[in-house]
């Protein structure tokens, strides 16, 4: 997950990258609001922390600008003020919590992963897709009660496909969740990555598609009843991948049958006689 860090006081902006980063958040920091404000533009941000007392801006007048130019990135005010008042003007704003400094790291951190779930429509730390399951605090994946064993890369990509369950998600947006603008490879990577996964994911279920192709766009983790086997339960569907006809090698009743793919789904579109 991504976080947005805006904090003029490097001792505190630090604090917070100390004790957020090993839970797996990926952090852009500045401590400028007009900044953040132009970072919350560009970028998919699952979380933003804002502080309070900022040097060109109020706090509460940044989460109000971002609410007014349709940003609807969650934040979480941070502030040494600890005030019902402000935490009050925060909230109308449309901050969607209020921690006052100093905060227990544990806290902060459970607050954040709260708040992005919630965000995303999930209101635990456990997601369900199907047979699969991936638990957000614990950074785990099971299939079927097995654990499905991951890299940290790995994870991200289903992190990212979990929280954001039945949208296509393209590879942009996967670099950005990976690696946040920070040396970010080229777009192959999540290429191989998705190919990964399948195989790990097909050595539990058979289903070496449960990630599907959208072509042209990105990937979609498939759903449960979504119209295929394996992970998602139902008949099976054709899937194509941005090849054009013969560059795969057929497969599945393509290959018994010895017909290309696109050939084999012009018969099934066929009247039967």
């Amino acid at each position: 997950m991504r976080a947005l860090v805006v904090e003029d006081d490097p001792v505190s902006a630090r604090l917070i990258r100390q004790a957020i980063e090993p839970s797996g958040f990926l952090v852009e920091a500045t401590d400028s609001g007009e900044e953040a404000l132009e970072l919350a533009k560009l970028y998919d941000f699952d979380i933003a922390l804002l502080d309070l007392r900022l040097p060109d801006m109020d706090g509460g007048d940044v989460v109000r600008r971002m609410r007014t130019a349709n940003l609807a990135t969650p934040v979480l005010m941070l502030s040494g003020v600890d005030d019902r008042k402000e935490k009050v003007r925060a909230l109308l704003c449309g901050a969607d919590d209020y921690l006052t400094k100093p905060f227990d790291r544990t806290e902060l951190t459970a607050r954040l992963q709260a708040i992005v779930r919630r965000s995303k429509g999930h209101a635990g730390s456990v997601i369900r897709t199907g047979r699969m399951v991936i638990d957000l605090a614990a950074r785990s994946v099971e299939i079927d009660g097995k654990p499905l064993h991951v890299t940290p890369k790995e994870y991200g990509i289903l992190e990212l496909l979990s929280l954001r369950r039945g949208k296509t998600l393209t590879k942009e947006m996967f670099l950005d969740h990976l690696y946040g603008g920070m040396d970010e490879p080229e777009q192959k990577i999540v290429d191989v990555f998705i190919c990964k996964l399948r195989k790990k994911i097909a050595a539990l279920t058979g289903d070496d598609h449960a990630i599907q192709t959208v072509w042209g766009q990105g990937y979609v983790l498939r759903e449960a009843g979504a119209g295929a086997t394996g992970l998602a339960e139902g008949p099976a569907s054709f899937e194509f991948d941005g090849s054009t006809p013969g560059e795969r090698e057929p497969t599945g009743e393509a290959a018994r049958h010895g017909l290309g793919e696109l050939e084999l789904l012009l018969l099934q579109l066929l009247p039967s006689a």
